[in-house]
């Protein structure tokens, strides 16, 4: 960004908005007390007039003329000029010299040009009606008054100008500023999108709404960078799954073709060709499914779900297995009553079921499964437990990726995808799904946490 843009960026443009607010604020703060304190020194002569005038009309008539003439000695420099006149505008007293001035209003304060004195300096006077039809004058000087006002107003203008130019040198400064950070951020998004998906947006140490927010794209970043190592992962992961049942079903035909004869032996390898396409129909329904999950789209439809009816259903749907492989299958309960959340009851179903299946096969001849029913501080939820071969602690985050095939189930049936699925469902629902660490076997939980237990593992 150049310097000739400074004023576009959203730094500037604020500081400059504060500038102009804090400008009327104090246009008004001044206007006020230049009001007040020049209107302070208006009241301050006006009352001195008042009272002059008041002992004036006290004075007896004889003797007005020997009182302004006694005030005029002691005012040699006319600040106060007096005057007496008599009806006609003649000069009888007095330091006001010459004729009479017009007079707007009598008995009360007003505003002239003292024209008779020297400088005809602005003034403030009071003249009233005295004996034998004269007219007596009393003034003050208010030359130094309008000079303070003159310099009040410069040193308002000079302090607003001040004001104005660090406003905007400081308004420039955190402008820059702001541009030097949204280059920054701008180089980065520009490396990202040209495939560095590892960069990250700079961050400083300010920690303020500009860098949560870039705290919060940063993270969108890595979740992005996640699914699209994820994506690469899936795309790997099909190909190499694919590849080993395609050729065994392209191996089948071409033998068939080669050396079958007779009916018998094309159903064989007819019959081997269906069975090897069933399992790629699954494992490309299991990838529809979790992509239906993660996208939400069944979360419109949610209603209020007892969590261990759907225990109980899956419990009763893999009992038969578990006694095919005499295994010792329990259903407990530490809370009595139902468990309800709101959530999708099949989605559900399937996510339970997928730990109960993988738990039912790892476990040995003979072993033990237990399904646990709870509600503590936690949440409410389900534990399923086995006593087989387990998860390795390193790999309890690869096995949530979809096709991934621990060090124990690698030479056993299946996709990969039973955990990816219930990972999804459980994110749809806002449930977490966590492993344990017993001292034989796997345990995992699915769960729905209190808002004080979700507040805490964010």
């Amino acid at each position: 960004m150049r310097l000739n843009e400074l004023h576009r960026t959203t730094g500037f443009r604020l500081a400059t908005l504060f500038l102009v607010l804090f400008g009327v604020i104090a246009m008004l703060l001044f206007g006020y007390l230049y009001r007040e304190i020049t209107g302070f020194e208006q009241e301050r002569i006006d009352d001195w007039l008042i009272r002059e005038h008041a002992e004036l009309k006290r004075e007896a008539p004889d003797e007005l003329a020997a009182r302004f003439e006694h005030q005029n000695r002691f005012d040699p420099r006319h600040q106060r000029p007096f005057g007496l006149f008599e009806a006609s505008g003649k000069h009888l007293a007095g330091g006001y010299a010459g004729d009479r001035p017009a007079i707007p209003v009598f008995d009360k304060p007003f505003s002239m040009r003292l024209a008779n004195v020297a400088g005809h300096p602005p003034g403030r006077c009071i003249a009233a009606h005295v004996a034998d039809s004269r007219i007596a004058l009393q003034c003050q000087d208010t030359l130094e008054l309008d000079h303070f006002d003159d310099e009040l107003v410069q040193a308002l203008l000079s302090t607003a100008m001040i004001t104005l130019v660090i406003g905007l040198i400081g308004a420039s400064l955190i402008g820059i500023s702001a541009m030097r950070r949204l280059d920054a951020v701008t180089a980065s998004i520009e490396e990202i999108v040209a495939g560095n998906l590892s960069r990250r947006l700079p961050v400083h140490s300010k920690r303020d709404d500009v860098d949560r927010l870039v705290g919060v794209v940063n993270r969108m970043l890595d979740e992005i960078e996640r699914l699209m190592s994820e994506v690469k992962g899936v795309c790997d992961a099909i190909a190499h799954d694919l590849r080993t049942p395609l050729t065994r079903m392209l191996g089948g035909l071409e033998r068939a073709q080669r050396r079958a004869r007779t009916e018998p032996e094309y159903r064989a390898a007819i019959e081997e060709a269906i069975l090897e396409t069933a399992g790629l129909l699954r494992t490309f329904n299991a990838l529809m499914r979790i992509s239906e999950i993660e996208s939400g789209v069944r979360r419109a439809g949610f209603t209020a779900v007892d969590l261990a009816a759907v225990a109980d259903d899956v419990f009763e749907f893999y009992e038969p297995t578990a006694e095919d492989k005499q295994i010792a299958f329990k259903l407990a309960r530490t809370v009595s009553g139902p468990l309800e959340i709101q959530g999708d009851p099949n989605l559900l179903f399937e996510a339970l079921a997928n730990l109960v299946e993988n738990a039912v096969k790892f476990a040995p001849h003979g072993g033990a499964v237990q399904v646990t029913l709870w509600h503590d501080e936690r949440g409410s939820g389900v534990t399923v437990r086995d006593d087989g071969p387990g998860i390795a602690p390193r790999e309890r985050d690869a096995v949530l990726r979809r096709f991934y095939r621990g060090e124990a189930s690698r030479h056993t049936p299946g996709s990969g995808l039973g955990l990816s699925l219930a990972t999804a469902v459980a994110g749809m629902h806002g449930m977490i799904l966590s492993f344990h660490d017993p001292d034989v076997g796997c345990e995992i939980s699915l769960f729905k946490p209190t808002q004080s237990q979700l507040a805490d593992s964010r």
